[in-house]
């Protein structure tokens, strides 16, 4: 039996790549949404947790698909990129089905965090699974 190292340059690549493309997107993220998610998590704010970790899923799903079917890095960039723009409308979509979303996570209020890491997850599975090659 012998073992091949070959594939390690494009799998270092390509989880590279994949790694700057979660933290862009939870840069954005974070940007986006008008409560400090990371100052409320290391307050023990568990609402937060649940909806911040609900949308990292959400674009980690399609994220994995893009690279699996990618067939350059630029070609695994752009569907990245329509991810996070899926990624970016359900959390729009989420603000309006509950008001005062921001405030309800503020106050550590799980049923709203919840609701929004299911919109999350939901709008990263679809898309994940729309990708087609």
């Amino acid at each position: 039996m012998t073992i091949s190292m070959a594939g390690l340059p494009a799998f270092l690549l390509y989880f590279v790549v994949g790694t700057a493309l979660i933290a862009a997107f939870a840069v954005i993220y974070l940007r986006m949404t008008a409560h400090d998610e990371i100052a409320l998590i290391r307050s023990g704010n568990l609402s937060a947790a649940i909806a911040l970790g609900g949308n990292l899923v959400g674009f980690a799903v399609p994220l994995e698909k893009a690279i699996a079917q990618a067939s350059s890095i630029p070609d695994c960039v752009l569907w990245a990129v329509a991810a996070m723009l899926v990624q970016f409308a359900a959390y729009g979509l989420a603000r309006i089905v509950i008001p005062d979303l921001s405030r309800k996570i503020a106050e550590d209020r799980l049923p709203s965090a919840a609701m929004l890491a299911v919109i999350a997850v939901i709008s990263g599975t679809l898309a994940g699974a729309s990708m087609t090659i």
